[in-house]
């Protein structure tokens, strides 16, 4: 290492306080971290006392058992059938609100700062929340289950869009308004174009998670295989519940996959 090297890594730190600076943030940033520990009671004891419990459970689970796989066909269907209805009535949903959450496009500031707190307030509630709140609202389900889907994804997708929309340049834009050409016809030949594979791939995304998560709402009565793997373990099926998680696995499996292919495509 040369003497200027040397030098550039002793430099102290730039900015008012220096290394007193660096070493207060340190330290807080560990006192933080402890208090975090202390709060999620984390104990390596308790993990390692753990581990016969937990490979006592494993064996308990092998081997799968293949004739359950009958009586999952349907629930993994389901499950699929409400992550794709999830994702696009969130779709539908963020399409109108993302151009008045986009800073660019937004009418007035004010209205960007209500709509997007609507899209954080929408994505701030867990899918399993909103699972619960929609089957005590209307009933067992996998319909609860899409609803659930459909709000939590359109603020996540409302953000995404609005975000690319932001980042668009914005020449055409001005070409096209100095040229007395309509906000519509702006959008579709300015906004989409720059757009469009960002939404696509975001949509895309989108759908590979609410399949993980489809099948975590069964559990709470929103329809899908979640039912049948909680049904098997409280009943102590335990080689029916290693057959629910493999075909859970096997579904997420494809579905990053096909999303994965999807999303290079349109890139």
């Amino acid at each position: 290492m040369s003497i200027g090297s040397l030098q550039l890594v002793l430099r102290p730190p730039q900015g008012r306080f220096g290394w007193w600076g660096v070493s207060f943030l340190a330290l807080a940033i560990l006192v933080f971290l402890w208090w975090a520990a202390l709060g999620s009671q984390i104990n390596a004891s308790n993990l390692w006392n753990g581990i016969p419990y937990m490979w006592d459970f494993l064996v308990r689970m092998m081997p799968p058992n293949p004739e359950f796989l009958e009586r999952l066909w349907k629930p993994a269907l389901e499950s699929l059938q409400v992550a794709v209805w999830g994702t696009l009535l969130g779709v539908v949903i963020a399409l109108p609100v993302c151009f008045f959450a986009a800073r660019n496009l937004s009418p007035s500031p004010l209205i960007y700062h209500a709509t997007r707190q609507i899209l954080n307030c929408m994505r701030g509630i867990n899918e399993i929340i909103l699972a619960l709140i929609f089957v005590a609202a209307i009933g067992l389900g996998p319909f609860a289950g899409v609803l659930a889907l459909a709000i939590h994804g359109a603020g996540m997708l409302g953000k995404f869009f609005a975000e690319a929309m932001e980042d668009i340049d914005e020449g055409p834009l001005e070409a096209f308004r100095s040229a007395g050409v309509g906000p519509f016809k702006t959008f579709f030949f300015g906004v989409l174009p720059q757009v469009l594979p960002a939404w696509l791939g975001t949509i895309f995304y989108r759908l590979e998670t609410n399949v993980r998560q489809s099948t975590v709402l069964g559990m709470v009565g929103a329809g899908g295989i979640g039912f049948e793997l909680v049904s098997s373990m409280k009943l102590f099926k335990y080689q029916d519940t290693a057959t629910c998680i493999l075909v859970i696995l096997a579904m997420v499996l494809i579905a990053d996959l096909v999303s994965s292919r999807v999303r290079a495509l349109i890139r």
